[in-house]
């Protein structure tokens, strides 16, 4: 029998004094149904974590109440040591920390490629115009999109506006960033170019929590895969454990019907 120290010595979890965001008994209803069931989860600094399960798990719920676009029945949750904040000012800087990457890419159509990324950073964090210029036209090239600054997003494929949606979340500095199936809206040749911006956030030691349907995304970055199943989370273990040993029989049901097809 392995030692399963052993098993994962190239991603090791971040140390616990470093834990970044803190699930706590978190439950929540939408009417009778109740989509999270006392859900306990710690995301350390520099970790990333990815969700997987099947539909009506819970997965973009869960992800949605770390910046509170969903809020808990009870429970708490805390992001650096905070609770998160009920409304106003508190609640605009804290989504300001936890950057957020939607399916849609909710970018604003009347203003260009580089506005969208200037504006998040004038507004909420205050800075200048021409150092929120110089750092959006900066993140636009990390993620590979520099020459369509001047556009708007209807000229841009559905990746580069997911690119240019996650420049504009990275442009906050962000704490944590939040990925909620970030390509399922994606024709599948746009999907690559988006998963490599992410692995890259991911190698560069960002916090990043990532419901995706994209495995090989979560073999190559997670540290940690999380499991859900109605409403549960029923198995964490880092992916190779997952992927080649699950422990439950809703994970082994889950992965033969995604991994054989």
């Amino acid at each position: 029998m392995t030692p399963m120290s052993n098993v994962s010595v190239t991603k090791d979890a971040a140390p616990a004094a470093e834990d970044l965001v803190v699930l706590k008994n978190v439950d929540k209803h939408f009417g009778a149904l109740h989509v999270l069931q006392d859900i306990n989860l710690t995301i350390g600094r520099g970790e990333v974590v990815v969700v997987i399960g099947p539909s009506g798990s819970g997965k973009s719920t869960l992800c949605r109440t770390i910046n509170r676009l969903e809020t808990i029945d009870s429970g708490t949750i805390t992001i650096d040591g905070k609770p998160l904040p009920a409304e106003g000012k508190e609640l605009a800087r804290l989504r300001a920390d936890v950057g957020m990457v939607f399916q849609s890419f909710n970018l604003f159509a009347h203003k260009t490629v580089l506005e969208n990324v200037m504006l998040g950073q004038i507004k909420v964090r205050g800075v200048d115009k021409k150092a929120a210029e110089e750092k959006a036209r900066s993140l636009l090239d990390r993620v590979g999109v520099a020459t369509q600054a001047d556009k708007y997003p209807a000229q841009l494929s559905g990746g580069q506006q997911q690119r240019v949606a996650i420049a504009r979340a990275l442009a906050m500095d962000p704490k944590v960033m939040l990925f909620d199936e970030p390509t399922s809206a994606l024709d599948p040749e746009m999907i690559n170019e988006v998963l490599e911006v992410m692995q890259q956030l991911a190698q560069n030691g960002m916090t990043m929590v990532v419901v995706t349907h994209e495995m090989g995304f979560a073999r190559s970055a997670a540290n940690r895969v999380v499991f859900m199943a109605d409403g549960r989370i029923v198995e964490e273990a880092t992916p190779d454990q997952f992927f080649s040993n699950p422990r439950s029989d809703r994970a082994k049901d889950f992965l033969s019907k995604i991994l054989h097809h």
